[in-house]
């Protein structure tokens, strides 16, 4: 089957719904009536589904012959920006905005399993569909494990828009592509007192600010320079008055890394710091770690698939590069943790990033990325039957 010219038969069909799905946004946990509508979309299509809770869903196309289980994901959530400023006739007024892409994401795998399930006789085996909440909180991937979406699945695919890059470019590569990401919280508790008067005190401010200094060594000195890694302090809370000593102060920042090896080291290392650091300066301090996602793996025979369905439904070879590895997170890591898995990159033009409030997509992109959804199902099942 032709899935590219397949994609540009149901190119207007995946519009319409991108530019409704953007208009109606809703929070991760929260995407209730996004379920509801996707339901609907897949009822209207002649594909069997069942809900998640408190979100989401899951849809199986069962091909014509008995065969291996591949699945394809999209997420649905949207960010809390209060005023869309795209001017898009569709733009959201209810204080959420899909921009981070992922009501093309859910509009590309709706278009591509309505052309699946056109060729369902032809299909050697079972494509699972995921219809994932909660991507930007990181909780949905989880939530849609313990429900059973890898159930059975011998290799899933997934993939993201990403702007500023020429609209329909594909990016695939194998190995680590985007990063673990953590979230640190650290309580440091002293004695206050007069500002004249240090001798009488534990400064909490001075010691929160030397922890902030001493976790920079962490990168530079407790880790091998051949790995990467990124610690950031971006909150710090400390002080009443000018004259007044703290005697508490609170630090929030992020870890980023691309190795499952250093990721399980870091919680140790800031635990590490942040106590010896404060106990140095008579003070106390309190770490709260929360692993937000795993490293994405993409391993290396899912993205032969991934590579190959690419170059089959790319406007030409040069449009499908090697995907660069990327600090941002993705809670498609938890696939890749549990079954074969790659995640790929597609080009949507633009001019502003992702999170952006004018954020925008060249919608022509969406051709790509819903071809590509059906090839590398298809391709799979049909080279595991």
């Amino acid at each position: 089957m032709n899935f590219k010219q397949a994609a540009v038969d149901n190119f207007d069909f995946v519009v319409a719904m991108r530019r409704e799905m953007h208009a109606n946004p809703e929070p991760s946990m929260g995407e209730f009536k996004t379920t509801e509508w996707v339901g609907a979309k897949l009822t209207e299509i002649g594909i069997p589904f069942r809900k998640l809770e408190p979100t989401g869903l899951i849809a199986e196309i069962k091909g014509g012959k008995p065969g291996k289980t591949v699945a394809l994901r999209a997420d649905m959530d949207a960010l809390e920006i209060k005023t869309e400023n795209t001017g898009l006739p569709f733009a959201s007024t209810n204080g959420y905005m899909h921009a981070c892409g992922h009501d093309a994401h859910t509009s590309m795998l709706i278009g591509a399993a309505k052309i699946l399930n056109e060729a369902k006789d032809e299909l050697q085996g079972t494509v699972r569909l995921i219809f994932q909440p909660a991507e930007e909180v990181a909780k949905g991937a989880l939530l849609a494990i313990e429900q059973g979406a890898l159930d059975g699945v011998d290799m899933i695919f997934g993939s993201h828009v990403f702007p500023q890059i020429p609209a329909g470019t594909m990016w695939v590569g194998d190995g680590a592509t985007m990063a673990a990401v953590d979230l640190f919280k650290i309580k440091v508790k002293g004695r206050g007192g007069h500002g004249a008067m240090p001798e009488t005190t534990a400064d909490a401010l001075v010691a929160a600010a030397s922890i902030v200094m001493n976790l920079q060594t962490m990168v530079s000195r407790d880790l091998s320079p051949s790995d990467t890694a990124v610690c950031t302090v971006g909150k710090f809370n400390s002080g009443s008055r000018f004259n007044i000593i703290a005697g508490e102060a609170e630090l929030e920042g992020t870890c980023r890394s691309f190795s499952r090896e250093v990721h399980n080291q870091l919680e140790g290392i800031i635990e590490r710091i942040a106590k010896n650091t404060a106990a140095a300066l008579k003070c106390e301090a309190e770490v709260e770690f929360n692993v937000l996602t795993e490293v994405l793996i993409n391993d290396v025979e899912a993205t032969e698939y991934a590579r190959a369905a690419a170059e089959k439904v790319a406007d030409s070879p040069e449009m499908v590069t090697s995907m660069v590895p990327s600090t941002g997170g993705e809670d498609f890591a938890y696939f890749t943790v549990e079954t074969k898995a790659s995640f790929m990159g597609i080009g949507i033009g633009g001019n502003y990033p992702l999170h952006s409030d004018y954020f925008e997509l060249d919608e022509e992109a969406m051709k790509s990325g819903t071809a590509w959804y059906a090839q590398v199902a298809y391709d799979f099942l049909s080279d595991n039957a």
